[in-house]
């Protein structure tokens, strides 16, 4: 017998689909495919049947919040089913669940592109990497991703309460890019490689000039550049570093390298 009749009444017809689907999903029984045909045909019983459903069975959840998407797809409940959906994947916390909930996310901006939601959606993607971010001095791909995504709140919808906490997390990606760059910059200056020292260390400058950590990158550019033997390079930085970071504890080392040239000029035009 075929699985709908055409003559058959529409809320019928849902209730019979709904049914078979259900009895095809492990651990679904009878007693679960008996969905009345007023919960069938009703967006919001059957949004609250998923979301009473989703704590108790993920999969089970989904799949009736996905009949509400499916039979109301201009509903309310259809927008609400949507982001209950991809947050039950970004909750689950994995790998694989994290790719799936920012697909969800995505999906929901296309569907819904007007609603008041899509910048919670988009906030909601770049969580997904951000909760992957590995510490600097690792792949730092996850926080290139994360911050791409934050950066597109503060762009799409600059007044909403995500874009504030969007700038946040903004501020601490570009510190972990900047604080991973630091490190292989520095890396190199104590093999003193300091053609690729001061080429890293530059990337900060023009990358990530908030970084909390500037003192150092312009104490460690300019004395790349002063045992390069490029000392009149070496001096705006090590000037810049007593003027804006009067406080700082290279202050004293950048003052011995400016007295050391300055002694050498004198020393070269006698």
């Amino acid at each position: 017998m075929p699985l709908t009749d055409m003559n058959m009444p529409k809320s019928k017809c849902l209730v019979a689909i709904l049914a078979f689907v259900l009895l095809m999903v492990p651990g679904c029984g009878k007693k679960d495919a008996a969905l009345s045909p007023e919960i069938a045909s009703n967006d919001e019983l059957l949004y609250n049947l998923g979301m009473e459903a989703i704590e108790k069975d993920a999969e089970k959840g989904r799949l009736y919040l996905r009949q509400v998407i499916d039979s109301f797809p201009k509903s309310f409940y259809a927008q609400r089913a949507k982001l209950a959906i991809a947050d039950s994947y970004y909750k689950k916390g994995d790998e694989g669940s994290m790719i799936i909930a920012a697909s969800e996310y995505r999906e929901f901006i296309s569907l819904f592109p007007l609603s008041p939601s899509a910048s919670y959606a988009q906030y909601q993607i770049g969580m997904t990497f951000y909760k992957k971010v590995l510490k600097p001095g690792r792949d730092q791909t996850k926080t290139e991703q994360a911050l791409n995504e934050f950066k597109k709140v503060i762009t799409n919808y600059p007044l909403s309460d995500e874009a504030k906490q969007a700038e946040e997390k903004i501020r601490d990606c570009e510190e972990r890019l900047a604080e991973h760059v630091l490190n292989i910059g520095e890396l190199y200056y104590k093999r003193h490689a300091y053609k690729a020292s001061t080429g890293r260390l530059l990337e900060i400058l023009t990358a990530y000039p908030n970084f909390s950590k500037m003192d150092k990158v312009y104490y460690i550019l300019g004395d790349s550049y002063f045992k390069w033997k490029k000392t009149e390079e070496s001096v705006p930085y090590f000037r810049k570093l007593i003027t804006d970071y009067p406080q700082s504890k290279y202050v004293k080392k950048a003052t011995d390298k400016l007295e050391e040239i300055e002694q050498s000029e004198t020393q070269s035009q006698r």
